[in-house]
């Protein structure tokens, strides 16, 4: 018998097991299979499954083997050659096209094993409750691509969904059913087919209303390539007529023709370019006061890019927290935010005393040692006593230099932060407004969003004028101030439970979310000016990106980024929830829990505090030089 090694992971037979069973449903022996902390996905021949502790609780388990079973399904029966030649060109028809997919390759697997529909099912409903689904009641907050794929899973199999998934694809069913009935008669003809399934999901796509979304048919540029073929091989034949044979030849006989039909053509353009300089001449030379008035041109959208475009601000809105909820809600919410985070609260107010006393000690007095004038140091007589011919040593009491600081906490508010990320950002902002205002530092905590889904009236407008090319930023802003940065925390303690509003959290446009909350922070008059940006994810508008290219708005917050580091009035830095925001800023921390923003918040701005350069680059993670 073995004898039993405390050392020992107990979950690894049964993670061993899993990447086995993975292997075998996936129909590929060579699949790398690797349990990670990261977010779980597929990437070629590698499989990232979610992590299984020591402890194998009964939801990890169902998570892990949910999750297994989904990826392998998906590798087995989805070609991505396929998935490219039909992949649609705008954000939101690609969303729809990968959900719809991802919905058939596990229908496929319920139907030819029916064990992973239940493991699947295991998933999904994890997935729902994490992100908050069943807490949903209005269509325009829940994802449409989600809820397209929800029913297409449900119409192939006939399984019931778990009841938060459920609940955002009833939302849209009647919708989706509305305007894809007769495509949607056609399901169960295509579902073993990847192309016929793809022009079903484009079909689908178009009657919900995003056609413009999906580019030109990849089967129609097939036929277009086959005529130009004919075409061009009929033209290449030889002329049985002689015509070019006859053009060759007159071309020969009359050589003096051409070359004087050269010259002339020669001469009209030299006196057509003598013409445009006179012109020219002729402006610069009327005087200042018969100069033609012309219109100023417009000043840019933003500092960082003058080419960064915006449809229309019309609708725009900055506004404070109280004008978006009455008195008596946004106490209702900050009662239900401060009940569901009492938990937690305890540890965010350890860490927030750690920084409270880290500020305090800076702000005392402190003592410079070993002076030749001063009041006696009663801690080095030893050193006399010891060697008398050693010079008493004298200490000089001082103040410590702390420059008057305001720090801004600039939250994201889009759709993917709602549940838990979104309220431990809250009540983090809460604590450390508390927190810093004891210790005489100014709090801002800004929120960014968008007035609606899909665009809003901007979208409207730039539909009723006939959709124009590239028109920049396509929805409706929505900057919020929870707390300014003179106003009392007392007096706006309940702002912070608006963020638990529903329907507040839509989607998130950080480029110019940064650049206003730095015009805010540079008219300030304090000495020091900290920004600290919290965000779970890239900047995603999907109206703007359905019709820009798809990297719009991840290049104006890269351009913002760079002028902010630039001009250095700011100092700037961000935390990432489960996304890598190093790619963006320079001083940057990515956390994969939500649950670690508290610490991580805290230890960010008590590195910014601390007097040893040395110790504020351990924890910014910043090289030093040299």
């Amino acid at each position: 018998m073995s004898k039993f090694n405390p050392s020992d992971n107990p979950a690894d037979p049964f993670k061993k097991a899993l990447a086995d069973a993975t292997r075998v449903m996936a129909d590929d022996p060579d699949l790398a299979v690797t349990y990670t902390v990261d977010p779980p996905g597929l990437a070629g021949d590698s499989v990232r499954l979610p992590q299984v502790s020591r402890r194998m609780t009964r939801e990890e388990v169902l998570l892990a083997r949910g999750t297994a079973d989904s990826l392998a399904l998906r590798h087995k029966y989805h070609d991505q050659g396929t998935a490219a030649r039909y992949a649609p060109h705008g954000a939101m028809a690609r969303d729809l096209m990968d959900a719809m997919e991802g919905a058939r390759c596990e229908a496929m697997g319920a139907r030819d094993m029916p064990g992973t529909a239940g493991n699947i099912d295991a998933k999904i409903g994890n997935e729902a409750r994490r992100k908050g689904y069943g807490e949903i009641r209005d269509a325009s907050d829940a994802p449409l691509s989600t809820a397209a794929g929800y029913l297409i899973r449900h119409l192939a199999t006939g399984r019931d969904l778990p009841p938060e998934a459920a609940n955002v694809m009833e939302l849209w069913r009647g919708f989706i059913e509305d305007r894809c009935d007769t495509t949607l008669e056609n399901l169960g003809d295509v579902l073993s087919n990847q192309t016929a399934f793809a022009k079903f999901a484009r079909q689908l796509i178009d009657d919900l209303g995003y056609g413009d979304q999906l580019g030109d048919d990849p089967d129609d540029m097939d036929d277009e390539a086959e005529d130009d073929a004919g075409e061009d091989s009929e033209d290449d034949a030889p002329d049985s007529t002689g015509e070019d044979d006859n053009d060759d030849e007159e071309a020969e006989a009359s050589p003096e023709q051409s070359q004087e039909e050269q010259q002339d053509a020669s001469q009209a353009q030299v006196e057509m370019d003598e013409n445009g300089d006179m012109e020219e001449a002729e402006e610069q030379e009327l005087p200042d006061g018969e100069a033609p008035q012309e219109p100023l041109p417009p000043m840019p959208h933003s500092d960082a890019d003058p080419d960064y475009i915006v449809f229309s601000t019309e609708n725009d809105e900055e506004i404070a927290a109280e004008e978006l909820a009455e008195p008596q809600e946004l106490e209702r919410l900050r009662a239900y935010l401060d009940q569901q985070l009492d938990p937690l609260k305890g540890a965010v107010s350890r860490l927030a005393n750690k920084l409270q006393r880290r500020l305090q000690a800076q702000q005392n007095r402190s003592w410079e040692f070993d002076r030749e004038e001063g009041i006696l140091d009663a801690g080095r007589l030893a050193r006399v006593v010891a060697n008398p011919t050693t010079p008493l040593s004298f200490k000089v009491e001082h103040d410590t230099e702390f420059r008057d600081t305001v720090v801004t906490l600039l939250l994201d508010n889009s759709g993917s932060m709602r549940g838990r990320p979104i309220s431990i950002a809250a009540i983090c902002a809460d604590v450390l407004a508390r927190t810093l205002e004891r210790c005489g530092v100014k709090v801002e905590i800004l929120g960014f969003t968008t007035r609606a889904w899909k665009g809003g009236r901007a979208r409207e407008e730039w539909l009723g004028q006939g959709r124009p090319q590239q028109p920049g930023r396509l929805n409706d802003l929505r900057h919020i101030i929870y707390k300014s940065a003179d106003a009392p925390w007392r007096r706006v303690r309940d702002n912070l439970g608006l963020m638990m509003k529903e329907g507040l959290l839509k989607e998130n446009i950080d480029g110019e979310a940064l650049e206003w909350a730095h015009r805010r922070m540079v008219n300030r008059p304090e000495a020091r000016k900290i920004l600290m940006v919290i965000s779970d994810g890239a900047p995603v508008d999907d109206s703007t990106l359905s019709v820009n290219p798809a990297n719009y708005l991840e290049k104006h917050l890269r351009d913002v980024i760079a002028m902010v580091e630039k001009r250095r009035a700011v100092e700037l830095l961000a935390i990432g929830i489960g996304h890598d925001v190093t790619r963006y800023y320079e001083r940057a921390v990515t956390i994969t829990d939500a649950e670690q923003l508290a610490g991580a918040i805290t230890e960010q701005l008590a590195s910014l505090f601390d007097t040893d350069p040395r110790a504020r680059a351990r924890v910014m993670g910043i090289k030093r030089a040299g």
